[in-house]
């Protein structure tokens, strides 16, 4: 493990600058709204489109990386980041469009890139702890970004915020050029580049890869509902200030990191597949228990239902990209990998939509119970394989 220190860290590094990356205009939104004289609802469309360009460039990330190497498409990825955020710079609504189009071009490739340099430096029993440990740069990124740029708003206002955070990925992107000669390496004894469309088929086809991509799916509708409407919802339908349900879903956050790298330790220990489906579960149960949430339910209650679904409704995703790397054939972790990335990618682009159309033509608890039912049928079905598996 110690010669896998500095390729863990870089990944987890490069996570969280792209992950600022991400969150920047849901931060700065109701400035640059006001500025460019748009709704400032529209952050939802834009984030959309950021998940949506991300789908795109995970699945054709896979050969450019084993061609190019890992850390020059993380290079890359880092420059298209920060040519979206100066782009955003100059206040213009077309601009603004291309910056969050440039933006999810850099969110793509990085989980099959990070797959590819891990895979080959980690021992396999690690691998759960690793990839939950480089995911959690995800949360860090967002809370990072949660403190850097209303203080940027407020000594150089957003324009000025979107360039400082652009010549933030341009350094990391030159600061990790050092790692190109040990990282960017083809695996030994690994074969050539395949398409996707092999790579998609390959997983379609295996039996356990097939539920862990279709969970992939489902499991990240139920956390990016729980992420992005979880305020709104507490605000409106349980009647909580803005600060609270705030103060709750950051709290939420840091809970779910720490259960996601325990989660990583223990798939380490036990069969990764039985993990996450009884992690379906324990989402199912918080899904549902937020669904019957109301204004005359008590705030400590609230509270413990929140953090309870916080702490699992983010902590699979290392531990699915682990099970998905241990299961790889030699030499095509990051084709499979980007498999993985597109279909969670792709619940992150349908998910929210049909949740807030769910929302608004029944209700938020008709919404959360079905994203309890769809999380559940999953669950029970990886719960199954799992079992199928261990009395082979």
């Amino acid at each position: 493990m110690k010669r896998a220190f500095v390729p863990v860290a870089s990944m987890l590094a490069i996570q969280v600058m792209i992950s600022i990356s991400v969150l920047s205009l849901s931060v700065m939104m109701p400035a640059v709204a006001h500025d460019l004289a748009i709704d400032a609802k529209l952050v939802g469309v834009f984030t959309a489109i950021i998940y949506a360009m991300a789908t795109i460039v995970a699945l054709a990330a896979a050969g450019p990386i084993v061609r190019v190497g890992p850390v020059r498409v993380c290079q890359a990825a880092l420059l298209a980041g920060a040519i979206g955020l100066a782009l955003n710079s100059l206040a213009l609504v077309v601009t603004t469009v291309a910056a969050v189009v440039f933006i999810g071009v850099a969110q793509g490739p990085l989980n099959p890139a990070s797959a590819h340099v891990l895979a080959q430096r980690v021992p396999r029993e690690y691998f759960g702890m690793v990839f939950s440990l480089k995911q959690t740069g995800v949360p860090i990124g967002f809370a990072l970004a949660g403190v850097l740029f209303p203080a940027l708003l407020h000594w150089v206002g957003w324009r000025g915020a979107s360039l400082v955070a652009a010549g933030m990925l341009l350094l990391a992107a030159i600061a990790v050029e050092p790692l190109r000669s040990a990282l960017d390496v083809s695996p030994a004894g690994g074969r050539s580049p395949t398409g996707i469309w092999r790579s998609m088929r390959f997983v379609m086809s295996h039996p356990q890869l097939r539920v862990l991509g279709c969970s992939a799916f489902v499991y990240v509708i139920a956390q990016h509902t729980f992420t992005f409407y979880l305020v709104t919802y507490l605000y409106e339908h349980c009647g909580l200030s803005i600060a609270e349900a705030g103060a709750l879903l950051s709290a939420s956050q840091l809970m779910g990191t720490a259960v996601r790298l325990l989660s990583g330790g223990a798939g380490d220990r036990i069969p990764r597949m039985k993990l996450l489906g009884w992690t379906g579960i324990g989402m199912t149960a918080g899904c549902a228990a937020t669904a019957m949430l109301g204004h005359g339910t008590p705030l400590w209650l609230i509270a413990a239902v929140v953090m309870g679904y916080g702490s699992v409704v983010i902590s699979w995703n290392g531990t699915s990209q682990a099970e998905f790397a241990h299961l790889s054939p030699p030499g095509e972790t990051a084709a499979v990998a980007a498999v993985q990335t597109a279909l969670a990618f792709a619940g992150a682009v349908a998910g929210p939509p049909v949740f807030a159309f769910l929302a608004s033509a029944f209700s938020y608890r008709t919404a959360f119970l079905a994203v309890a039912l769809a999380v559940l049928m999953t669950a029970i079905w990886q719960i199954a394989v799992a079992a199928k598996v261990s009395v082979r």
